[in-house]
């Protein structure tokens, strides 16, 4: 009598490879419609719906086609005497956010109770959804354009409107060769995360070795990340409810949730950010972290420079070491074989590392806009703004390095100690 066999060991071709051009479809629109659900509420709440005509789906468009890392560049127009420059780089990362969870959903979807899945396969899925997203991109680069007419204030450039027929316009168009190459990046990293990081997830058979090194620190990595993103939500939720303003906090939370958690666990470890925030234009982000950028001058983002301000920001720390270490012990507890200590702490060191390295490079916000007359000097009074926040990259991640060493070691000694306790967190593997 043969052993039964195991649904994730052999499945039947015929029905568990179900993954055709409707299939691929489907994930394609469920993650356009997430993402564009998302980006439309926190537009709306932020009040775009006032901008009239058909601008609103057009800057909804715009903010899809950012999330995903695309290129929006600005323009502006005031006749040939009064010139108008503007520009723009932000990534909304909390429209990122869903439409890689249900793009990896519907990956993932119709390759459950798999084990293994040959790389032929895999690509062939993997193409359908990158063919029918390279199309979904080209219409959303397209449709993202428009034009805005700006008003004027009363004295100095509205009668120089006036007597010129000056009538400064700003608008947005989509660079679609640069919109293509990094959504297409973004779809493949995507994708590439869906197989790494769950368990389940099937991987071609002479890809099975990275599963020991590898799951374990890109599942804790991605735990983290999204338990910042859930306590970002509970504390958003608590701010509308209690200190006024909902409109303005449900637009922070629906369009850069995690640009603020995220930015607040690189700040808690220690890690500094340069910004400047001029004008009448504003980051998305708490009230305190604008006190500490608006000026003249670049100013230094860090617990030192927050903590003048409100001594509650010492939190931060707090939260940062409750939850690397949880992310030490998990990633240890998650591992197969028994490493030592010191493998585990070198392992979350890399992994943490990387993560900073994300967060710096997806968070940095860049805007200007201004006027000026013949091309000398800003026009428009409270229309010229300057608003900027960049990270010190290598010192964030020499940070990271340090802080997944320490963490890493501990939570591995307190995984073992769980273990011993009979309370471990069980593994999907086997020692």
């Amino acid at each position: 009598m043969s052993p039964p066999t195991s649904p994730r060991t052999a499945a039947d071709p015929a029905t568990a490879a179900r993954h055709g051009w409707p299939q691929a479809l489907g994930t394609v629109l469920a993650g356009l419609i997430a993402m564009g659900v998302v980006a439309s509420l926190g537009l709306w709440a932020a009040g775009a719906t006032d901008l009239g005509g058909d601008a609103f789906p057009r800057i909804v468009s715009a903010t899809v086609v950012t999330s995903v890392g695309g290129a929006v560049e600005l323009s502006g127009d005031a006749g040939g005497i009064v010139g108008t420059e503007a520009s723009l780089t932000v990534i909304p990362l909390s429209v990122t956010l869903a439409g890689a969870l249900v793009v990896a959903w519907g990956f993932l979807r119709p390759l459950h109770h798999r084990a293994v899945a040959g790389s032929a396969e895999l690509a062939d899925w993997a193409g359908r959804i990158a063919v029918l997203w390279l199309a979904a991109l080209l219409g959303l680069a397209f449709a993202a354009r428009q034009t805005f007419q700006v008003p004027l204030e009363e004295g100095g450039p509205d009668d120089l409107g006036d007597l010129f027929g000056i009538e400064p316009t700003v608008g947005f168009t989509t660079d679609v060769p640069l919109t293509v190459l990094f959504g297409l990046l973004w779809l493949a990293g995507v994708l590439a995360l869906a197989l790494l990081v769950p368990h389940g997830a099937p991987l071609p058979g002479r890809l099975l070795q990275l599963e020991t090194p590898l799951r374990p620190a890109a599942y804790t990595m991605v735990l983290l990340l999204l338990a910042y993103v859930v306590i970002g939500v509970v504390v958003g939720l608590v701010v509308a409810g209690t200190e006024g303003h909902p409109a303005e906090t449900f637009a922070v939370m629906l369009l850069g949730l995690p640009n603020l958690v995220w930015l607040s666990l690189t700040i808690g470890m220690g890690a500094t950010w340069d910004g400047r925030v001029e004008g009448p234009f504003g980051l998305p982000m708490p009230h305190i972290l604008d006190e500490v950028l608006r000026g003249q001058e670049v100013s230094a983002l860090n617990l030192g420079t927050l903590s003048e301000h409100d001594g509650r920001v010492w939190w931060l720390l707090v939260v940062d070491v409750v939850l690397l270490l949880a992310a030490g012990c998990v990633m240890a507890a998650r591992t197969p074989a028994r490493l030592p200590p010191w493998r585990h702490a070198v392992h979350m060191a890399v992994a943490l590392a990387l993560t900073v390295l994300m967060i710096c490079l997806v968070g940095r916000v860049t805007a200007h806009y201004g006027l000026s007359v013949l091309g000398i000097g800003d026009l428009g009074g409270g229309l010229s703004g300057d608003v900027f926040l960049r990270p010190r990259l290598w010192g964030a991640v020499g940070l990271a390095v340090a802080w997944g060493l320490v963490t890493g070691f501990l939570g591995a000694l307190l995984a073992r100690w769980l273990v011993r306790r009979g309370r471990g967190v069980v593994g999907y593997g086997s020692e």
